[in-house]
């Protein structure tokens, strides 16, 4: 990754390896919904076909070693069998990605997202790829497939490179969105389309948007500033940290709703409860009503720090 990949070599201390692709990716589908009518023999040709396809393609022009891919995974949960297309399902996709902290074991986590719009055709041990230039390809439900993939792995590489480089993801949103805006139509396929606030095309558009710059600024503070400093100055990166709260409480105070905001605190949640959980009670009071507003799924829980 040139410029990202000398640091992110620099901060895992490892030995260089072998060059490899970006994604060190595991898939699991669970098709026990629709056992009674389908093999589950299916599922595992899809199951080991899709990993295939994401660690073994060349996502970026960035070298990578193996000790730098991306760890991420992906769950899909069949829901339906199409009653009118053969070989065609319904699922949920659970995206899941993370990024090493820098002198510690511990990875922060990039993604946590739940994709309920997820259509796709799929025959027993059927070739799995992806062309970037025909993304709705010939048939638009078995393109679907690789086209959610594809989508999701770009949108997962620019996040991983901006948590490392102020904006280092744009080539890779730009391309995510790309896919959305060349998606395939019909037979139930959405998710694509700018109808409502938050599916894949407004996550794309949301953090390419000028009106969302500081909010990849807080990503890049979040973890180069505040996690990657939290092994030698706990302290000063707890405050990064909590610092990005004002931010981003004023972003989404002009941009309310916004999707890019609730895949943010659906992965980050966890990491700003604990870290406010150790807050003065001055911040806490201040902070937390704030965040609250910001993440209301989680209100609940941020509420207990004032007790």
């Amino acid at each position: 990754m040139k410029k990202i990949i000398l640091f992110f070599s620099l901060i895992t201390a490892m030995p260089l390896g072998l060059q490899a692709q970006e994604l060190n990716a595991k898939v699991v589908v669970n098709g026990t919904a629709v056992q009674n009518t389908v093999d589950l023999k299916v599922f595992k040709a899809l199951e080991q076909g899709l990993q295939d396809f994401l660690n073994k393609r060349k996502w970026t022009n960035d070298e990578y070693t193996s000790a730098e891919k991306i760890d991420c995974q992906f769950n899909v949960t069949i829901t339906k069998r199409s009653k009118e297309v053969a070989d065609a399902y319904e699922a949920k996709l659970s995206i899941q990605a993370s990024r090493p902290v820098y002198q510690s074991d511990y990875l922060s986590p990039l993604i946590n997202y739940v994709d309920k719009d997820f259509v796709f055709k799929y025959i027993q041990f059927q070739p799995i790829d992806f062309n970037e230039t025909r993304v709705a390809g010939n048939d638009a439900l078995a393109a679907n497939l690789t086209a959610v993939f594809a989508y999701y792995v770009n949108y997962i590489i620019g996040l991983h490179y901006d948590s490392f480089k102020l904006k280092g993801g744009s080539e890779y949103y730009t391309k995510a969105l790309a896919i959305a805006n060349n998606a395939p139509e019909g037979n139930g396929i959405s998710g694509w389309k700018s109808e409502g606030t938050k599916n894949r095309y407004w996550l794309a558009d949301n953090i390419l948007n000028a009106r969302f710059g500081l909010f990849r600024e807080a990503i890049y503070d979040y973890h180069r500033n505040g996690m990657d400093a939290m092994t030698k100055q706990p302290a000063k990166a707890s405050n990064v940290i909590l610092n990005t709260i004002p931010t981003l409480y004023q972003i989404n105070s002009e941009t309310p709703g916004s999707a890019i905001f609730f895949l943010y605190f659906s992965t980050k949640n966890n990491e700003y409860f604990n870290i406010l959980s150790k807050a003065t009670a001055d911040d806490k009071n201040k902070l937390v009503p704030q965040l609250s507003m910001l993440d209301v799924a989680n209100a609940t829980k941020y509420g207990t720090l004032l007790k």
